[in-house]
């Protein structure tokens, strides 16, 4: 399996603060891949919408899994809603915990857990999310099952783990050293598998798309660039970013886009309803 770092570029940027920086900053990964983050239906600000067919409100309730940076959660707590962030790293935990304790109007609670189980209430959440998580653990239907608990009746969830195409071809270019690292992916799951998982666990699909040919390509050529995702400027990533902002500045460039999000996604997307 492919070992990728699971980087917020990767599937949602909610923010250029998040995200890798190369080259020239107005037209850098950053900025293009956040303008086609959003053209993919993540963070509409006009509508309050983490995911389209996911708003989050004051009233909500949000337990994001897996949280890593925090990137969803920041968005979400900007809308007023109570977060849980939930990651099994310490210190990731306390980095989210301060970051949302800025960005939020509410008190967050950030909690160190590996979701087996989850320390929750049943029931308690009105809007779930689990982005590229699944794909880690040992028994991904298990952790479908907590999520499933933890939700209300009417919770919305957005889910997603990363495209099956994309994971061969970064399996293709990852080098050496960085195969079979402790963190990375235990698994790939194919897009059947992981819609009928969710439907096992009692879970209503409301759409499955996928989203990030973008990055698909974009990781798969900086791996052979060699160099450090703080700093990743090279000629060959400044190039094809600015070969991707050109095709979104086409007439047709968004059906393109969304042909080949159809075709390579670096990410495969659920949003779901629990009844």
């Amino acid at each position: 399996m492919s070992h990728r770092i699971e980087h917020p570029a990767t599937v949602a940027p909610a923010s250029d603060e998040s995200m890798p920086r190369a080259g020239d900053q107005s037209h850098g990964p950053s900025i293009v891949g956040l303008r086609d983050a959003k053209l993919g239906g993540w963070y509409r600000e006009d509508t309050g919408e983490l995911f389209r067919g996911m708003p989050i409100g004051t009233d909500d309730v949000v337990v994001d899994v897996g949280c890593g940076a925090g990137v969803n959660s920041v968005f979400c707590a900007r809308r007023g809603a109570h977060v849980y962030a939930i990651d099994r790293e310490p210190q990731v935990i306390r980095e989210v915990h301060a970051r949302l304790s800025v960005e939020g109007s509410g008190t967050p609670t950030a909690l160190v857990s590996d979701a087996n189980p989850l320390p929750l209430d049943d029931g308690m959440a009105t809007r779930v999310i689990c982005t590229e998580v699944l794909q880690h653990v040992d028994d991904p239907q298990k952790m479908l099952a907590e999520l499933f608990r933890v939700g209300a009746s009417g919770a919305l969830y957005l889910l997603s783990v990363p495209g099956a195409l994309q994971e061969g071809l970064q399996e293709k270019v990852l080098p050496p050293p960085y195969r079979g690292q402790p963190g990375g992916a235990v698994r790939v799951i194919a897009r059947d598998e992981l819609a009928r998982w969710v439907r096992e666990a009692g879970l209503v699909v409301m759409e499955h798309t996928q989203h990030g040919f973008f990055w698909s390509i974009w990781w798969a050529l900086f791996w052979g660039c060699e160099v450090e995702l703080y700093d990743p400027a090279h000629p060959v990533l400044d190039h094809w970013t600015a070969a991707w902002q050109a095709l979104l500045d086409m007439p047709q460039g968004h059906q393109l886009k969304q042909q080949l999000d159809e075709f390579m996604p670096i990410s495969q997307i659920i949003v779901a309803r629990k009844p």
